[in-house]
């Protein structure tokens, strides 16, 4: 039987990480499916819409708090299977610079643009 081979040591504040975003991205993707998908139809979202949803404090913080997990989620996890496949060394330095610098220009393009659409600038 094959072992389970897992990149992070159970109880790791990445392993943690990786399982407290993945439990609040599911809740924050169930209320976006709702609210996109079921109260508003795909062809009854707007610009206009967007605005005024962004407009509301709650709604903005949590389309923000969605960004900035679903992008460290995804980062770490991309970073986990290429430890899993036994990075190391100098190219495993690279992949944590290349994967840091897209994630953070990631959540600060992703924030700029629902500052725009909130108003604030």
């Amino acid at each position: 039987m094959a072992e389970r081979y897992s990149s992070f040591r159970s109880g790791s504040l990445p392993w943690l990480l990786q399982r407290v975003t993945a439990a609040f991205l599911i809740v924050v993707l169930a209320f976006h499916f709702f609210q996109l998908h079921f109260i508003s139809h795909a062809s009854e979202v707007t610009f206009g819409g967007t605005t005024a949803r962004m407009s509301e404090w709650g709604y903005f913080a949590t389309m923000v708090l969605f960004l900035v997990t679903a992008t460290f989620h995804g980062v770490n996890g991309v970073y986990a299977a290429l430890l899993n496949q036994g990075l190391t060394g100098t190219a495993k330095r690279a992949v944590q610079v290349v994967l840091g610098v897209a994630g953070l220009a990631l959540a600060a393009q992703g924030t700029y643009v629902a500052l725009v659409m909130s108003g604030v600038m």
